[in-house]
């Protein structure tokens, strides 16, 4: 047995990273003369090319190797749970002539947009918002006015949202004027920090519609391996009041593969809702646009087809301009020299993805060079790089003859022995 189990234990060998071996390269550009923090975008393009994940990104600086780290240029915010209202009550008389008021303990640091918890329905109410650094005995400062509502029976959905400035208050206290009972309002969250403004860049881009029955339809061919995070529309001026549901289809192509039993993953969908409300209502102005839903989480092996379907109902189809498809700004950073050239080269599927510690220590620096990749070339260079797979990978049928064999073997050496055995037997 110890042939067929030293068979099974033979290791595969990682593949080192040569650059004979990346089949593109491009060159980076707009480094400074002197050393320093260089940072360059990696778009689409690289995405496609390069190993899933990006796992075959090489930086070379004069032939060596160069160590960088990717960063994503939206900082991770740690998950805000909801805020416990404090001292909530109402004041004034009646309901609706009076207000629901409560304070909160706001998390250290700042913070912008907050998200009211309201279980009411169908409501226009004002949002008054003060701040101070201790709960009481301490002036308030006016934060700013906000406008929140309901206004589902015609079908221009809700916002709860109150678009603050940076603040960095540790109390905030809220008086709400509008027909919101005090056990409505269960608390807030916050949505956004300052320091989390995301950035984007655009992937795909088309303004041509089929109208199907009720709906616009478009459609975007998108190659394999590229992420993509929100899908963002632009809208005429006009209707300056709409609401209308979105499904995002993503459906891979599935390419003829020789390999028998290849399963293609299934298609993902998610929806969202596209929604513009610029009116006064009740003497409220209410100024509330949102032309972006979030993208299903999809990165195939193979290219992939996106139907983006906007429900019209009755209405007029909308008037689209254009409909992007994009991808949160991936940043490829690294210690630039201030001389020589550097070559950023992808296309080696055999590599795994480097770890480097200047990856695990990067700090990144306001002053980093904004660097850019050139144009994708063929690296003139390029071989195709020999088969280093164990020999139980390259020939698993062998594998697999080699053990049936010694089991057979084993169980002929076993039978002979209980014959003999038996024979022997008194």
């Amino acid at each position: 047995m110890k042939l067929g189990t030293s068979l099974l234990l033979l290791a595969v060998v990682a593949a080192s990273p040569e650059i004979r071996y990346f089949r593109y390269q491009r060159a980076i550009e707009n480094l400074r003369a002197h050393a320093g923090q260089a940072c360059l975008v990696v778009d689409a393009g690289i995405f496609s090319r390069a190993a899933p994940g990006l796992a075959d990104l090489r930086l070379y600086r004069d032939g060596t190797e160069t160590p960088y780290a990717i960063r994503l240029a939206a900082p991770a915010v740690a998950a805000q749970g909801t805020i416990e209202p404090l001292n909530k009550g109402a004041r004034g008389e009646g309901v609706r002539g009076g207000q629901t008021v409560f304070d909160a303990e706001m998390p250290d640091g700042h913070y912008s947009d907050l998200e009211l918890a309201v279980t009411a329905h169908d409501f226009i109410a004002t949002v008054q918002v003060s701040g101070s650094q201790t709960q009481t005995g301490s002036a308030e400062t006016k934060v700013g006015s906000y406008t929140i509502f309901d206004l589902s029976k015609q079908r221009l959905g809700r916002s709860t949202l109150l678009h603050l400035p940076e603040s960095d208050f540790k109390y905030l206290h809220f008086r709400i004027a509008g027909p919101l009972m005090p056990e409505t309002v269960n608390g807030l969250s916050v949505v956004r920090l300052p320091a989390s403004q995301p950035r984007y860049i655009d992937v795909a881009e088309t303004a041509q519609a089929t109208q199907k029955n009720r709906t616009s339809i478009f459609t975007f061919d998108v190659p394999a391996h590229v992420p993509l995070d929100r899908v963002v529309f632009a809208v005429g001026a006009q209707p300056a009041l709409f609401s209308r549901d979105v499904r995002i289809e993503v459906q891979p192509v599935q390419q003829t593969i020789a390999t028998e039993g290849v399963r293609f993953p299934e298609s993902v969908t998610a929806s969202g809702n596209l929604l513009r409300v610029h009116s006064v209502q009740n003497g409220h102005r209410i100024d509330e646009e949102r032309l972006a839903i979030d993208a299903p989480s999809a990165e195939f092996e193979t290219p992939a087809k996106w139907t983006i379907t906007i429900d019209n109902g009755d209405d007029t189809p909308l008037k689209v301009e254009s409909v992007k498809l994009q991808m949160l700004e991936r940043d490829l950073c690294f210690d630039a020299t201030g001389s020589g050239s550097t070559t950023l080269y992808y296309g080696d599927p055999a590599l795994t993805a480097p770890r480097y510690d200047y990856a695990s220590l990067f700090t990144p620096q306001a002053d980093a060079a904004k660097a850019t990749a050139g144009q994708e070339q063929a690296n003139a260079a390029f071989k195709a790089r020999p088969d280093e797979r164990a020999f139980t990978e390259k020939h698993p049928a062998l594998l697999w003859a080699v053990l049936v064999l010694v089991i057979m073997l084993l169980g002929a050496i076993a039978l002979g022995s209980m014959k003999k055995t038996a024979t022997n037997a008194p």
